[in-house]
């Protein structure tokens, strides 16, 4: 079984174009985690950083949303324009992006930076 130092979820969850709620998947989240699926493999990270689709995740009024684990860390409003900064910054450096955190996450305390991704360490 695989030990992942991180585990992206990405919301692709389809609803109707005037469902009140929106849809994440008419919003762009198949292209979000085509693209951030993309930037992983061609840094040589899909082994130790999955991405996958997720069905609804619950917090449609914040359009396409993805979440960090093990961190627990939520992101909205999520487009392709951003997958880059969060691989770099997030996935790879362990900090926060802070523009794109969605509010009222508690379960972070103060902490805004994780441990750092090892790239090239032996996996286990």
């Amino acid at each position: 079984m695989p030990s992942l130092p991180r585990h992206v979820f990405v919301c692709t969850n389809e609803r109707p174009a005037d469902h009140p709620k929106g849809s994440c998947k008419l919003a762009g989240g198949a292209e979000v985690r085509d693209r951030l699926k993309a930037e992983l493999a061609a840094r040589g990270l899909s082994k130790v950083v999955r991405a996958n689709a997720a069905g609804c995740l619950d917090q449609c009024e914040h359009g396409v949303t993805i979440v960090v684990y093990p961190e627990q860390v939520w992101y909205g409003r999520v487009t392709v324009d951003d997958v880059i900064e969060i691989v770099d910054k997030h996935l790879i450096g362990g900090e926060i992006v802070e523009r794109l955190a969605l509010p009222d996450q508690p379960h972070l305390g103060d902490r805004r930076k994780f441990p750092a991704l090892e790239i090239g360490a032996p996996r286990t």
